[in-house]
C-alpha cells in the first residue's frame, strides 16, 4: 500500500494534503491574529464612545453651570438696579420735598414781609429815573411758582443724570 503512495499520482496527493493541512493551520493562525485585532478595535470603539459620552457630559454641566451663573449674574444685576432706583427715587423725594419746603418758607416769609396784605392789589410802582437801572433788583426773577417748578424740573434732570451714571458704571459681566 505505500508503493501506491508513492507513484506520482500518490506522492502529489500526499503534497496537496500537507500543502492544504498547511494552508488550513496558517488560516487558523490568521483567524487568530485578526480576531485578536478586531477585538482591540472594539475596544478601542469602546474606549471612544465613553470618551465621547464624557466629552457630552461634561460639556452639558458646563454648559448647565454657565446657565446657573448667567441666572445669578442676572439676578444680581437686577438687585443693584433696583438697588440704583430706590436709592435715586428716594434722594429725589427728599430733594423735591426741600424744594417745596423752602418754597414754603420763602412764600411764608414773603406773606409776612409784605405790609400791603395779600387782598390789595399791588400799586404800580415810579418810572424809573433816566439814566437809571431799567429794573429794580429782584424784578428779574422767575414768579415763585415758576421757580418752583424750574428747580424741581432742575432736580428732576440732576437725578436722571445720577442715575443714568450709576446704571451705567454697573457691570453685568461681572
Amino acid at each position: 500500500m505505500i508503493l501506491r503512495l508513492l507513484n506520482p499520482q500518490g506522492l502529489a496527493g500526499l503534497a496537496a494534503s500537507l500543502a492544504l493541512g498547511l494552508l488550513l493551520v496558517l488560516a487558523h493562525a490568521e483567524a487568530r491574529h485578526w480576531k485578536k485585532q478586531s477585538g482591540q478595535f472594539e475596544q478601542l470603539y469602546r474606549d471612544n464612545q465613553a470618551a465621547l459620552a464624557g466629552t457630552v457630559a461634561n460639556y452639558r454641566a458646563a454648559a448647565d453651570a454657565a446657565r446657573a451663573a448667567d441666572l445669578a449674574n442676572a439676578e444680581r444685576v437686577a438687585a443693584e438696579q433696583r438697588q440704583i432706583n430706590e436709592r435715586t427715587k428716594d434722594a429725589f423725594e427728599k430733594r423735591i420735598a426741600d424744594a417745596r419746603a423752602a418754597a414754603q418758607r420763602l412764600r411764608a416769609g414773603a406773606a409776612e414781609a409784605d405790609p400791603r396784605g395779600r387782598g390789595d392789589p399791588p400799586l404800580p410802582g415810579l418810572p424809573a429815573p433816566a439814566g437809571g437801572f431799567a429794573e429794580a433788583p429782584g424784578q428779574n426773577r422767575l414768579p415763585q411758582s415758576d421757580a418752583l417748578t424750574a428747580t424741581e424740573q432742575a432736580i428732576q434732570l440732576d437725578e436722571l443724570i445720577k442715575w443714568v451714571k450709576a446704571q451705567a458704571a454697573l457691570d453685568p459681566n461681572r
